[in-house]
């Protein structure tokens, strides 16, 4: 067995294969040893400490607090007083949207832009640590079929298609005085369809399964910074949310809906959606819903930060302002209500804008988690939450079927992080950020995630 230290580096290990499903048996055999790590198997409230594991290719193959014997041309990885953990998981993303905001977006962007951004996009993530990403409206299959062929760097990755809703709802990214009807960059290019009946929910739903989604995304509520909804909307007959589901069962996969008052949560829920995005009414009626039906709920903890009246976006635009100060009025009793009945919550930064930005509310959105919920629910929130949620796309419509993801246990894909610290008494060490809009650009990755591994690859070691 040879003991080496790695070369520190934030660059992709480009020399080896990508290890995916369809990997050439040299990469699915190569070996490395984790030694003498404490471990957060993403699913408890407690480090195994000084134990030893053994990555096979791209799975995880022993665990072990005695030392594992491997072949002799196995690489040794001393990980002594660092935190083995899983790869995060980010469950609402957007990484094709730049911004700097959706008429821009409508009028003067090409494909070019958004696919530069997004490939942008991607490596921020996995070098932010985030070796799964579900993308929530805006992006088809070509970034993940890039990332999987290890033609670019990133995540691995459920992109949802177009965004789907109706005319005037959160999905009318349309300009201002477009006619109904009318050709907009957003549906030329996919990455948004107007859905006004059963038959149109029908046809673009099954489209964006043609084009590589792994499950479905409705914009059933309106919002806070978009041009012609009150975040109060129920967009969406109880017929075309259940025509959305029916589609993507017929896939095997599901539907998650951008809902945010308490009655537009529970007629998602009666329609069979398993995902809730942001879900900000949220209450103990609609947990004891969820909990029943086995849904979960995904929430940008950064609408209840203190600033979020004065973001620009809001504070300059009067409509916008009116909408975010009667939103957070509604919405103040999210988090008593989740910590009073919870539910299981998926990690999400819903971040339209530039990679720098991002990579800054990344960071500010696990600062959060912590402050609200605690390390050890944010770290669950963050690993095996994530990984129960990529199983909501079934057997032939997920991308990554083999194995579990979120968790460090035997048999489940070899997405790893190495802290330097235990996160469960302090949570810093996930790489977060206690600043949003006035704060200075980030590093391309935190100095205290050591090392970044996805699929088997190392793409970060800095031991």
């Amino acid at each position: 067995m040879k003991s080496c230290i790695l070369i520190p580096t934030l660059i992709a290990i480009t020399s080896i294969a990508h290890a995916t499903e369809e990997s050439p048996n040299k990469q699915q055999t190569e070996q490395i040893i984790f030694k003498n790590v404490d471990i957060f198997n993403g699913i408890e409230n407690k480090l195994f400490e000084k134990h030893h594991v053994l990555v096979e290719g791209n799975i995880i193959k022993t665990i072990s607090a005695e030392e594992i014997n491997a072949r002799s041309d196995a690489t040794v990885i001393d990980g002594t007083g660092k935190t083995l953990t899983p790869g995060f998981i980010e469950n609402h993303a957007h990484l094709m949207l730049m911004g700097p905001n959706l008429p821009a977006m409508e009028a003067d962007k090409t494909w070019e832009d958004f696919a530069i951004h997004g490939t942008r996009m991607a490596k921020m993530y996995l070098m932010q640590g985030f070796t799964t990403v579900r993308d929530a409206g805006g992006a088809n299959g070509g970034l993940r079929r890039a990332i999987d062929a290890g033609e670019i760097i990133g995540p691995r990755y459920y992109p949802s298609g177009a965004f789907l809703g109706t005319r005037g709802g959160h999905a009318d990214f349309a300009n201002y005085s477009a006619p109904v009807g009318t050709e907009t960059n957003f549906g030329r290019l996919n990455l948004s369809q107007e859905v006004d009946s059963v038959a149109e929910v029908k046809k673009y739903a099954r489209n964006n399964f043609r084009m590589g989604a792994t499950q479905l995304k409705y914009m059933q509520s309106g919002g806070v910074v978009s041009a012609f909804d009150p975040w109060q909307l129920l967009a969406g007959s109880p017929e075309e949310i259940e025509a959305a589901v029916a589609v993507a069962e017929s896939y095997g996969s599901y539907v998650m809906a951008h809902s945010y008052r308490k009655e537009a949560i529970l007629n998602a829920l009666d329609a069979g959606v398993l995902s809730i995005e942001h879900g900000f009414a949220f209450d103990c009626e609609i947990a004891e819903k969820m909990n029943d039906k086995g849904a979960y709920i995904t929430t940008n903890l950064t609408a209840f930060d203190p600033g979020l009246l004065d973001i620009p976006a809001v504070k300059n635009v009067p409509s916008s302002l009116a909408k975010a100060k009667s939103a957070t009025e509604t919405f103040k009793n999210y988090i008593p209500n989740m910590k009073e009945c919870p539910v299981k919550r998926g990690f999400q930064t819903d971040c339209v804008g530039s990679v720098d930005a991002c990579n800054i509310q990344i960071a500010y959105e696990k600062h959060l988690n912590n402050e609200f919920f605690g390390p050890y629910e944010s770290l669950k929130t963050m690993t095996s939450i994530g990984g129960e949620i990529s199983k909501l796309t079934g057997d032939f419509t997920n991308p990554y079927p083999n194995a579990k993801l979120g968790v460090i246990e035997t048999g489940a894909y070899a997405d790893i992080l190495l802290l330097d610290g235990n996160p469960l008494k302090d949570f810093s060490v996930v790489g977060t950020g206690d600043k949003w809009f006035d704060a200075e650009k980030r590093p391309e990755s935190p100095e205290t995630i050591r090392l970044i591994m996805k699929d088997g690859v190392i793409y970060k070691n800095t031991l």
